[in-house]
């Protein structure tokens, strides 16, 4: 017997390894002409891995306070060996990541793999697309630069334009009532504590569910396998389906690595509290659609707040995103085609406000 083998033997006497991945050798993909969409499951996956991995080493040098924040993140981008290299894979993946996790909601969405009885599957995962975006939303203010600094105080503003509760939040999100020393520590808490506790909780209950319940095949692909069986076609997940996986993987890294290298995430200029706001402040990509739609949005509408509308607007098409599948239950076939069109009505607007986002002043 190999060496290798009496490892596995005895590890599996200990802790039956063969038990554990008993349901990764009977686990089976269904393969179809749309099957390249399961890819971005997997893809968001390894982007939040190399998030972790890359956060920790950030970890042992950066220091989250007002006065050693910029410098500490400084430090690691021009003195310690390799910094500016780990600190622009770990934002540029922070960008996949949230591109991938949009991708594989939208795929789920039109491939309809949300229908019964996938329900939470996919409420778990909205859950962890609306907790990938407060990682870039806190992570966001780490660096403590300019940009940083009122661009958070900008999104912290429009949180409290929420009636009833949107001081509270404010105030609970900055520490206080100005954007201070204390927001950071704040949101380092949030980014390395709270965001990942509550990641991995819903991430074990979405592969779980994705366990469970296997793999959802298009409602097209469906009724032509029951049509003709004999067209039916599947892979093993274990090694076949993870080694085509483990392929998408080196792709996304290696344009992560391009990335990384050629385009070196940049710092700017320590921020000042005290200094006026620089003109033309955007958020990131993946909020700007949001935040050029409340700038188009009158400031009066009727005897209403326009940007108050407008936080309820997105907080209630939110709400019934999350709830889609529930909702979709209950509508009469002809009325799920609706349910397809709000989606490319989604992905449109999204790209659209974007776009206009970057080029607007």
């Amino acid at each position: 017997m190999s060496p290798i083998a009496h490892v596995h033997t005895w590890l599996d006497e200990r802790f039956g390894l063969e038990e554990l991945i008993a349901p990764l050798r009977h686990k089976v993909v269904p393969m179809h002409r749309l099957s390249y969409w399961y890819f971005f499951g997997g893809i968001t996956l390894f982007l939040f891995g190399v998030q972790v991995c890359t956060g920790i080493l950030l970890l042992l040098y950066y220091r989250p306070s007002a006065n050693e924040a910029f410098e500490s993140v400084s430090y690691i981008s021009t003195q310690v060996q390799f910094g500016w290299l780990v600190r622009s894979i770990h934002s540029w993946s922070a960008n996949l990541m949230i591109l991938s996790a949009f991708a594989h909601m939208f795929s789920v969405l039109f491939l309809r793999a949300y229908r019964k009885p996938r329900e939470l599957t996919w409420i778990s995962g909205m859950v962890l697309l609306l907790l990938a975006l407060g990682f870039g939303f806190s992570g966001y203010l780490l660096p403590w630069n300019t940009l940083a600094f009122f661009a958070t105080k900008v999104g912290t503003e429009v949180a409290a334009q929420v009636p009833l509760i949107g001081h509270w939040v404010m105030v609970f999100l900055r520490g206080g009532e100005d954007v201070t020393g204390a927001t950071l520590t704040r949101f380092f808490g949030f980014h390395v504590a709270v965001l990942p506790g509550l990641t991995m909780l819903f991430l074990l209950m979405h592969l779980a569910l994705v366990q469970r319940f296997g793999i959802s095949v298009p409602p097209s692909v469906e009724r032509a396998w029951e049509a003709r069986p004999t067209e039916r076609r599947e892979m093993k997940f274990f090694p076949n389906f993870a080694l085509r996986e483990s392929m998408a993987w080196y792709l996304a890294l290696a344009v992560l690595g391009a990335l990384a290298a050629l385009s070196p995430w940049g710092l700017g200029e320590k921020a000042d509290p005290f200094a006026s706001a620089p003109a033309g402040i955007k958020p990131e990509w993946y909020f700007l659609f949001m935040f050029q739609t409340l700038k188009l949005i009158p400031s009066k509408i009727a005897f209403l707040d326009g940007e108050v509308l407008g936080v309820l607007a997105f907080s209630a098409a939110g709400l019934v995103w999350v709830c889609l599948p529930l909702a979709e239950s209950t509508l009469p076939k002809h009325g799920r085609k609706l349910v397809l069109g709000l989606g490319v009505f989604a992905v449109a607007y999204i790209a659209a406000m974007t776009a206009y986002g970057y080029v607007a002043k």
